[in-house]
């Protein structure tokens, strides 16, 4: 019972930073851009969404980055003491990740606009007995993080959930300290060769996102062969 008690006491604490850091940073208005795929997120902003049927299909061994999470988090070369920007951290596979490998003081923001999605984490995390989490309710057009707040930015199989590219790209610059790295996992989209599914899911390939991103003054440092990802890239981009 008293274990119960601390845990439940932790996530309220979690909860209350969720609160508190949405009370205390106000993004600037995103620039005026067209969705470039109306509706894509619609499931996601349900409030009656069930967690738990995304879990396990997020968190499944048919999922490549799942099998291959390890290697995916050795390759982001996150540390002891960084702060991380999960976004769209989904059911916090990799916040969790991220959070233990940081800790002590490094830091976990995870950011979604799923509002049930964060619930899970915080749920989560307190259940780990993870205290540097700390849970985002992102918008579309904005990860909504203060300016210079996170070492790293991880995108993983999210960047063809930006309706807004071009206004998220700028929420993740801003964000970004000087040094800091933007990390993109996504589906590789080759008519002729990718599964139906991605073809008719995803809206881009990796040359499209690559030249996005670029657009939006990062460069690309170098894109990571990990055992495991067939049907996925792993790109890295810093600021120009």
């Amino acid at each position: 019972m008293k274990r119960q008690g601390q845990l439940s006491e932790l996530a309220r604490v979690l909860g209350i930073t969720l609160v508190c850091f949405l009370a205390c940073w106000t993004p600037p208005a995103a620039q005026d851009e067209p969705s470039v795929r109306p509706g894509v997120n619609d499931k996601y902003l349900d409030p009656e969404l069930e967690v738990e049927s995304w879990v396990r299909r997020f968190e499944g061994e048919s999922r490549e980055v799942f099998t291959a999470r390890q290697e995916v988090l050795a390759a982001t070369g996150v540390e002891p003491g960084h702060r991380v920007g999960d976004v769209g951290a989904g059911t916090g596979l990799f916040t969790e990740l991220f959070a233990r490998k940081t800790a002590p003081k490094g830091w976990v923001f995870a950011i979604d606009i799923s509002a049930p999605f964060l619930q899970h984490i915080v749920d989560r995390a307190a259940k780990a007995e993870l205290a540097n989490v700390t849970a985002v309710l992102g918008r579309p057009d904005s990860i909504r993080l203060p300016p210079e707040s996170i070492d790293v930015a991880f995108v993983c199989d999210t960047y063809h959930h930006f309706e807004y590219p071009t206004s998220m790209l700028a929420s993740i610059k801003l964000a970004l300290v000087d040094s800091g790295r933007l990390i993109v996992i996504d589906f590789e989209r080759i008519p002729g060769e990718s599964r139906p599914w991605i073809i008719d899911h995803v809206r881009s390939g990796k040359e499209v996102v690559r030249a996005e991103i670029e657009a939006s003054g990062f460069e690309l440092v170098r894109e990571e062969q990990i055992e495991g990802l067939e049907e996925n890239y792993f790109l890295v981009f810093r600021e120009k």
